[in-house]
């Protein structure tokens, strides 16, 4: 059940189960990184080696965030930051060539900044080469004196919950002010969480941000986020444990004392330790308990070598500390999940306690909501929220290759062990999302406002394009068969090399608010680090971006197609009647096509409100984008893909713009069809 919205919320805020591996959330601005030009001309199909991530021990992560803590205020005031900002330092990557990544938060007068997270790329000399921001607005002239009291802010916090299924009368975390910096202009809000149970169980972290002068809910988001062994799924296995006497337990001392515990059907605290006097743990039969605590420490163990073996990062924060899972989380329970409060991973057993939620897709996937946590912090709602879940989607595909499991062998499918559904299909399929029956396979403008299990489809599709390409092919016995949105092949440049990109525009590019245009734009970046930005690498993340519509591919469609363009400047009014660009097309034979490519650029302050159709010279319109209160970034600068195969080509075609809503107010400033 989701509530109604006020008027500048997302209303993909409320989740039936947010932040699980099921369905059962703040989305605004754009990453400001821009590609660069690789500085060297580097080998073909070989990614530049100073560009990639440097394998840090906690010893030398924690000495540059000292190092960066130091320099802080200096890096401020090189910023153009105001008096009353200051920054601090959540974590710090850095590349061979000695290039650092710094992420910061923002605080204003002392009270901390919700989106107004940054990463400052810097070179070895020093000098700033780009910065991300969550958020471009200025933060200055903020009000720091609340309207309302706290006690109201936790009553709307409460009643929220309550719909989510928490029976919570007060709570966990008592409202606390903080700048709101993630939508439109920065303000004074409280931030309250509470806590207790959802619908289905999954525990509830709710995050409500209340405006402090008019106490409006202007948005919320879930904290919790869903997803020698004798193991159910893998087989017999080497795991991690510590004996102590003549008793073990499961206790990985080699990847930071990882533990694993036994919740015997409960549902808070941590439950007992699996230990016993012998090293063996389970007999592959799900009755057994101690089967699935082997299933979820080896994992937890595989994708910590994972991380660190492929992309240089030891622990889910990178300071050598590791989690903990938790298993036999109540009774029937069909979910898993991450909570960051925590740092641990939690599952349940399936229907009938009979297919634990423990295969090694789900442990990474569960993992890696903790890697985003503590890299781009993308928040749980929303089209963030999506690729949030999508990145859990990528590294459990990942690490399920790495393991290189005869019993699991690596795919692009989701949950394929656990049988959710009963009738042996997977959870997600990553080539087709729309095959489970509610994922998304192409974005489109109202993706934000659709749960993130679903809206995650997109980048999942995105991530298969870049791997493994377009059309037909069979990957360790497993037939895939993907198309695109725009009707044009992708060339893949290999999962190793789609891992690549991914991570390190997680860890270097994203920030909390990144959405799927600035993925796109964050994305790039990096291709260009790595492999320049007129290499094949570069082009095929282009083309998997277009082939789920998000950004055009180079030359206008990668078809050599012939444009026409309008650039006459069209004032919007605010609230009032649809207003019109036109442009003549001629010169084209026979019908328009079934993937006519319109890119358009409009300027305005909340486009949330807009309503946009392309008008064909028939008079028919082309719905390309809905008017949605979740829609809350500013500007519309898209491509979108028409199928107006009925349409002559020749003729006037208009781009009609609506604003449905006061307070804001734009210009269209051109639009280009590509035939």
């Amino acid at each position: 059940m989701r509530p109604t919205p006020s008027r500048r919320a997302s209303a993909a805020g409320a989740l039936i189960a947010a932040a699980a591996l099921l369905t059962v959330g703040v989305q605004a601005g754009t990453a400001t990184a821009q590609p660069d030009s690789a500085p060297t001309a580097p080998v073909a199909g070989k990614a530049d080696p100073g560009a990639l991530p440097r394998s840090l021990s906690p010893a030398q992560r924690a000495a540059l965030i000292r190092e960066a803590d130091a320099t802080k205020a200096e890096t401020a005031k090189d910023l153009g930051l105001g008096a009353q900002e200051k920054l601090v330092v959540r974590d710090v990557v850095q590349d061979v060539d000695g290039t650092t990544h710094t992420r910061y938060e923002r605080t204003y007068q002392g009270l901390p900044v919700l989106g107004g997270d940054l990463v400052v790329a810097a070179s070895k000399a020093g000098a700033t080469r780009s910065v991300s921001k969550a958020s471009t607005s200025a933060l200055k002239n903020v009000a720091t004196t609340a309207g309302i009291a706290p006690a109201a802010a936790e009553k709307q916090a409460l009643s929220a919950a309550a719909a989510d299924g928490s029976k919570k009368t007060e709570a966990d975390r008592a409202p606390r002010k903080v700048v709101w910096m993630a939508q439109g202009s920065p303000t004074l809000a409280y931030e309250t969480v509470v806590g207790g149970l959802q619908h289905d169980g999954t525990p509830n972290e709710l995050h409500v941000v209340t405006d402090a002068a008019t106490g409006k809910k202007l948005y919320e988001w879930q904290g919790v986020e869903n997803g020698v062994g004798n193991t159910q799924y893998s087989g017999t296995v080497t795991l991690g444990s510590t004996q102590s006497g003549s008793t073990y337990n499961l206790t990985d001392g080699g990847r930071g004392s990882h533990k694993t515990y036994n919740l015997n059907r409960g549902t808070s605290g941590t439950g007992t330790l699996f230990s016993g006097s012998d090293d063996v743990w389970g007999n592959g039969a799900a009755s057994n308990l101690e089967t699935a605590g082997a299933d979820a420490a080896y994992g937890a163990g595989l994708t910590w070598d994972y991380y660190k073996s492929v992309h240089g990062r030891t622990g889910i924060r990178g300071d050598g500390v590791g989690a903990y899972s938790r298993v036999h989380y109540s009774s029937g329970y069909v979910n898993a999940f991450w909570q960051d409060s925590c740092f641990c991973m939690t599952y349940g057993d399936g229907s009938g306690n009979a297919k634990p939620l423990t295969s090694i897709d789900v442990a990474a996937h569960e993992m890696s909501h903790g890697v985003t946590a503590n890299t781009a912090k993308l928040v749980y709602s929303g089209e963030s929220g999506g690729l949030n879940e999508a990145t859990s989607d990528i590294f459990a595909s990942a690490v399920e290759f790495y393991a290189n499991s005869p019993q699991d062998l690596g795919d692009y499918l989701v949950g394929e062990k656990i049988d959710i559904n009963g009738n042996g299909t997977p959870l997600r399929y990553m080539d087709k999302p729309s095959k489970d029956g509610a994922s998304k396979d192409s974005w489109y403008s109202g993706i934000g406002s659709v749960d993130v299990h679903y809206s995650s489809g997109p980048a999942n599709h995105f991530f298969y394009l870049l791997s493994e390409g377009s059309g037909a092919k069979t990957i360790n016995g497993v037939s895939y068969n993907s198309s695109t949105s725009d009707g044009l092949p992708v060339t893949g440049i290999g999962r190793a090399k789609a891992e690549q990109i991914w991570f390190k525009a997680l860890s270097t590019k994203f920030t909390s608010t990144t959405n799927y245009a600035a993925a796109r734009t964050g994305t790039l970046a990096v291709a260009g680090e790595l492999y320049g930005t007129t290499s094949a690498e570069y082009k095929s993340v282009q083309d998997a971006w277009a082939g789920i519509a998000v950004g055009a591919r180079p030359g206008g469609g990668g078809s050599g197609g012939t444009a026409f363009e309008s650039t006459t400047s069209v004032a919007i009014p605010d609230n009032g009647a649809a207003v019109t660009s036109s442009l003549a097309v001629t010169g084209i034979t026979g019908n328009a096509p079934a993937a006519l490519q319109v890119d358009v650029n409009i300027s305005h302050s909340w486009r949330g409100d807009l309503v946009v159709d392309l008008v064909g010279p028939s008079g028919a319109s082309y719905r390309l984008k809905s008017a949605s209160g979740s829609d809350s970034a500013d500007d519309v600068v898209e491509t979108y893909t028409v199928n107006a195969s009925s349409e002559v080509a020749n003729g006037t075609w208009q781009l009609k713009v609506q604003d449905t809503a006061s307070q804001d107010t734009g210009t269209i400033n051109s639009f280009k069809l590509t035939f």
